[in-house]
């Protein structure tokens, strides 16, 4: 389990592709502190450490998981939204996120107001009716509050803080990002379909 507060910027090293899809991802994380089979959520999906060195590790993604994600678009320099999990005790300071992506968004519009950068985002339409406005939302991981909503648009403002701690200072339009949406509302809506 995850909280969606990003707490380290990894960059893409190395990608091998043989059958599933190898990547070597350099992190200010102590590694010493990292275990074989430790999970970290990578732009929001939970990817398992299969190896280490002094300053990366490696994961390897499957090739369900890149169908269901932007993890196949990565390339060599690409910075990552990195977040280990949590630890009985650990703050929770932005909502429950599993690391289990549901699908891609869209960025379609971007806006500066002020320093905060306002977002909208086209989601998939079956996912479109779990995002709720002042609702919570995972986007590369990110935990996001939701401004509003139409139809299969949606909208999140983006603080300073977030675009300099995040890879989110790096977002344009058109760009995919892994929406995962939140847990209480899928819940919610299932019991509402049998009432």
């Amino acid at each position: 389990m995850f909280t969606g507060i990003i707490t380290d910027i990894g960059r893409i090293e190395a990608l091998e592709h043989a059958g599933d899809m190898r990547a070597r991802i350099k992190t200010g994380y102590d590694t010493s502190s990292i275990d074989i089979g430790a999970s970290i959520a990578s732009d929001g999906v939970c990817l398992t450490v299969v190896t280490l060195g002094d300053d990366w590790y490696n994961v390897d993604i499957s090739a369900e998981t890149m169908s269901k994600t932007n993890l196949g678009a990565w390339i060599i320099g690409h910075e990552v939204n990195l977040e280990r999990a949590l630890k009985v005790g650990d703050e929770l300071g932005g909502h429950i996120v599993s690391g289990h992506v549901d699908g891609v968004a869209e960025i379609i519009a971007m806006t500066d107001e002020g320093d905060s950068t306002r977002v909208q985002f086209r989601v998939p339409s079956d996912l479109a009716r779990f995002i709720a406005p002042k609702g919570s939302v995972a986007l590369n991981g990110t935990s996001l509050t939701v401004n509003e909503v139409d139809g299969d648009v949606f909208g999140v403002n983006l603080i300073s803080h977030t675009k300099d701690v995040t890879n989110w200072g790096q977002a344009n339009v058109g760009d995919r990002v892994n929406l995962e949406i939140d847990t209480l509302a899928r819940y919610v809506a299932r019991l509402a379909e049998y009432g």
